[in-house]
């Protein structure tokens, strides 16, 4: 048994009241089509942040019902000629063919149409793993047909520069994104299907994040340039911040105005309190709710120091513990809701980045037990661990009591739970953990067998500053562009 059991084990018993940060990655979202593209900058995001847009209403009235082009009379008179017995008043029954497609919104005369919403719901919905209540469905059909109105405008963009996808392109990224999920592309599309989505609406979004990064590379990428001495001032500021706190931030940011503060803050509440309930990662609603650049890679904001945030922001990350969340913080234009992952000192090392020798014992209980039983096996299993000389006995006491052992040889302090971080980094070599565990899950207890300490930070060298920077800079004057073409476009909503 390997560290994925040990790691799992141990967190399985000792997550109790911790929102356990392991994430589903959606193979789906924005970026996730592997391209030979440079990763995003984690510096710096909030000044890259989109204009407030304002979610358009849902429909909530119908057409009346036209003619068909040429008919002169309506559907109701119009003669029978078939040869068939049709009511003249027949009225329909059972479900609207799903495929028939009925336009939602035209983008500069591309149609979006309400089974394109749909379809791109379901994918949002199985990519992420989740199961949406009819409220939050809704809901998210606002988010997906803002983000499918910003993906028609890149492809079009694109096109003024020549760059088209070809069927040949789309096809080998989706059977690229059917091998992520260990599904042939034959077996996606039948996934797909079932989900409520389609090869169609999959290869849509493959096209639109394709076609927007050539188009950066090609008109953005080549005017984006940093200087030596930009460079080096920024060399200078880390080596004069070493040993200051450095907190790693997840943010779902929502515009308001004014005029829809109070709904606004409503709003960002009632996505604190779904997000307290755990039902899904953060990183879930912040892609499909956060108005920040950073919606797109889960709010991350990256390792960044309480100096380079506002000042309520700042003074929340200075006061939250790790795996915490807060909000709704009021800030310029709008709200934030903050989720500190981690905690560290600039260029210093981390006691948690430490790597650890363990062996894990494991004594699981009978079905039924209650806590009065629970709780004399766990005083028996705690006895015998204090009883522990060493590594080197530790199989020969858990055969005497029953117990299995997991050994792993790299498991770093961050990365158990965070009862257990402070219990590790406070042991010896050859010294056992207290118990941990449920009457459901059995007792456990870590034995530490040797530590290699965590090695001193360093600096980036300018290679990796200038690329971060570089990144940074094309992802704002990508949001200026979006921006741009929201602007100019001519939207019609039906």
């Amino acid at each position: 048994m390997g560290y994925r059991h040990l790691k799992h084990d141990v967190r399985l018993a000792a997550r109790g009241g911790r929102v356990i940060g392991s994430v589903v990655l959606a193979a789906l979202a924005a970026g996730a089509i592997a391209q030979a593209v440079p990763p995003k900058t984690a510096q710096g995001r909030r000044g890259s942040r989109p204009a407030p847009t304002q979610p358009q209403p849902a429909p909530t009235q119908s057409a009346p019902a036209q003619s068909a082009p040429g008919q002169t009379v309506p559907d109701q008179s119009v003669p029978d000629n078939t040869g068939l017995d049709i009511p003249t008043n027949l009225q329909i029954f059972g479900k609207v063919d799903p495929n028939v497609r009925k336009p939602t919104a035209i983008v500069n005369d591309t149609v979006i149409t309400g089974t394109d919403v749909d379809q791109r719901v379901s994918l949002v919905a199985m990519a992420n793993e989740a199961k949406l209540s009819a409220e939050d469905r809704e809901r998210l059909k606002l988010q997906v047909l803002r983000q499918l109105i910003d993906e028609t405008l890149q492809i079009q963009e694109a096109k003024t520069a020549d760059i088209t996808i070809t069927p040949a392109e789309l096809t080998q990224s989706y059977d690229a994104v059917s091998k992520r999920f260990n599904r042939t592309p034959v077996a996606m599309r039948a996934f797909l299907r079932e989900s409520g989505s389609s090869e169609r609406s999959l290869k849509r979004q493959i096209e639109g994040e394709l076609a927007w990064q050539r188009y950066l590379r090609r008109r953005v990428e080549p005017f984006v340039n940093v200087g030596d001495e930009e460079v080096k001032s920024i060399i200078d500021r880390l080596q004069a911040a070493k040993g200051t706190d450095e907190f790693n931030l997840k943010e779902i940011y929502l515009a308001a105005t004014p005029a829809n503060s109070q709904q606004v803050y409503a709003n960002a509440k009632q996505i604190l309190q779904e997000i307290q309930k755990g039902a899904q990662p953060f990183e879930y609603y912040a892609r499909q709710f956060s108005e920040a650049s950073t919606r797109a890679v889960g709010g991350d904001l990256g390792w960044i120091r309480a100096a380079t945030l506002p000042a309520q922001l700042a003074e929340a990350a200075t006061t939250m513990q790790v795996g915490q969340v807060a909000g709704p913080i009021e800030v310029s234009g709008g709200y934030s809701i903050l989720y500190l992952t981690d905690k560290r000192q600039v260029l210093t090392a981390d006691p948690r980045d430490a790597k650890l020798s363990l062996k894990q014992l494991t004594l699981r209980f009978p079905p039924n037990t209650n806590q009065a039983q629970a709780t004399a096996r766990a005083q028996a299993f705690a006895k015998a661990t204090q009883e522990l000389r060493g590594c080197g006995t530790v199989e020969k006491v858990a055969a005497g009591i029953g117990a299995d052992v997991v050994d792993n040889d790299t498991v770093r302090i961050r990365d158990l739970p965070p009862q257990l971080q402070e219990v590790m980094l406070k042991l010896q070599v050859g010294e056992s953990s207290p118990p941990f565990g449920s009457a459901e899950q059995g007792v456990r207890a870590l034995v530490l067998c040797g530590r290699d300490e965590a090695a001193g930070g360093s600096v980036p060298n300018s290679e990796q500053i200038q690329g971060q920077l570089e990144q940074q800079r094309v992802n704002l004057r990508a949001q200026q562009k979006l921006r741009d073409l929201r602007r100019d476009a001519v939207v019609e909503y039906r």
